[in-house]
């Protein structure tokens, strides 16, 4: 997995879907499924995966780097919280033979359709698969990285594409195609900036001006973007255009945040074990 380093310089700066987020079911309290995320309430609401995408998407030439090879599972980890914040999904309660987030198995809440495609596949895998399987078990069956031939049918394909689709739809992308010598390109590049400049201002804010130094004080989507772009290795995209100063408070205080340990932050009162558990899982692999 990729880690957080010292300021590259690069020239590169690089909301809908359901009208009411769903949050997840946490074992200390039951929460309603029509609660919204405080502060994500603007007329174009984007999912967890199509803002990790659109973040790691150079603006002018609509592809991500050729050298990302960690967005794959960051998009898949997306799924898995959205899911969890839509109330679709959520962790077995601890027991004592499993307390540790990665030995406890993704359940079933409501297999009710979410309204977009990726989503409810993932959601239909799970409610037909038995036994149930752990939060990095369904990270890699999602992206297709198992041995097992019979789990194979498991593998979400085309991923970026159909997102990226999604976001045409939506009036943030478009598409073109572009010759690289040897073959055809299918691009989708960024036609509403605005949108994406105010994603980015978001997480910059989130850990410069708003910066509360506690997980628990966070906005939740805010923290599990947060998690999924340093695990999708697109921060460099969000940072690159503060002054050095702040880049490297901005990348210092990330690092600090996604180097606690999900363990003890999962236990934590109103914490959603869901992104904690998909942090656990990237920092195992």
């Amino acid at each position: 997995m990729t880690t957080l380093t010292h300021r590259t310089r690069r020239t590169e700066v690089s909301k809908s879907s359901e009208k009411k987020v769903e949050s997840e079911e946490d074992t200390n309290q039951e929460r309603s499924p029509d609660n919204e995320d405080p502060g994500d309430s603007k007329d174009i609401r984007l999912t967890l995966m199509e803002e990790v995408l659109l973040l790691g998407l150079k603006d002018k030439e609509g592809y991500t780097s050729f050298w990302n090879d960690c967005i794959s599972s960051g998009l898949r980890g997306g799924i898995l919280i959205e899911l969890a914040m839509r109330g679709r999904i959520y962790l077995e309660p601890p027991t004592m033979r499993k307390k540790r987030l990665l030995d406890r198995k993704v359940l079933l809440k409501s297999d009710s359709p979410t309204g977009d495609v990726l989503l409810d596949e993932t959601l239909k895998h799970i409610k037909a698969t038995e036994p149930t399987e752990t939060v990095q078990t369904w990270i890699e069956l999602l992206t297709g990285e198992t041995w097992n031939p019979f789990k194979l049918q498991y593998q979400l394909r085309n991923v970026r594409e159909r997102i990226a689709k999604n976001l045409v739809e939506k009036g943030i992308l478009t598409t073109e195609k572009q010759n690289f010598l040897l073959f055809d390109m299918t691009t989708h590049p960024v036609t509403n900036t605005t949108e994406k400049q105010r994603l980015v201002k978001k997480l910059q804010d989130s850990v410069l001006e708003r910066w509360v130094n506690d997980p628990q004080r966070m906005d939740r989507r805010t923290l599990a973007l947060l998690v999924l772009a340093h695990s999708s290795d697109v921060l460099e995209n969000v940072f690159s255009c503060l002054t050095d100063d702040k880049y490297d408070v901005a990348m210092n205080r990330t690092k600090d945040l996604v180097e606690l340990d999900p363990e003890v932050e999962g236990t934590k009162h109103n914490a959603t074990e869901m992104i904690w558990a998909v942090l656990a899982a990237f920092n195992k692999s």
